[in-house]
């Protein structure tokens, strides 16, 4: 005769083994969204502090800016242009009431 004693545990042992695996998976994208969290600076890393120190220390530090990259001789052109070209619009959008208004005060005489 069979022994009937333990038709349960094994279902129970697929189940618990099931869980452990989706937990297992669960830590590794935590790990991999943490990495990649910090890769692209949105993470919680520590932040490097930087000294006051001298003018020339500050300006051989990573990240100064060179006199040769400043360029105080030339104005942003942006600016202008967008408000030129905002003005242009303006102008065209007037002209363009203008003319239907026209129009339609002959239609209406």
């Amino acid at each position: 005769m069979r022994s009937n004693r333990n038709p349960v545990s094994r279902g129970r042992q697929r189940g618990w083994i099931g869980i452990v695996m989706i937990l297992v998976a669960l830590v590794i994208v935590a790990v991999l969204a943490k990495e990649g969290l910090k890769a692209y600076g949105l993470g919680s890393a520590p932040k490097a502090t930087t000294k006051a120190g001298t003018p020339g220390e500050r300006a051989r530090a990573p990240g100064a800016i060179g006199a040769e990259a400043m360029d105080l001789d030339s104005a942003p052109t942006a600016p202008a242009s967008a408000l030129e070209r905002a003005r242009g619009v303006e102008d065209m959008v007037k002209q363009q009431a203008a003319e239907r208004d026209a129009k339609h005060d002959a239609a209406t005489q």
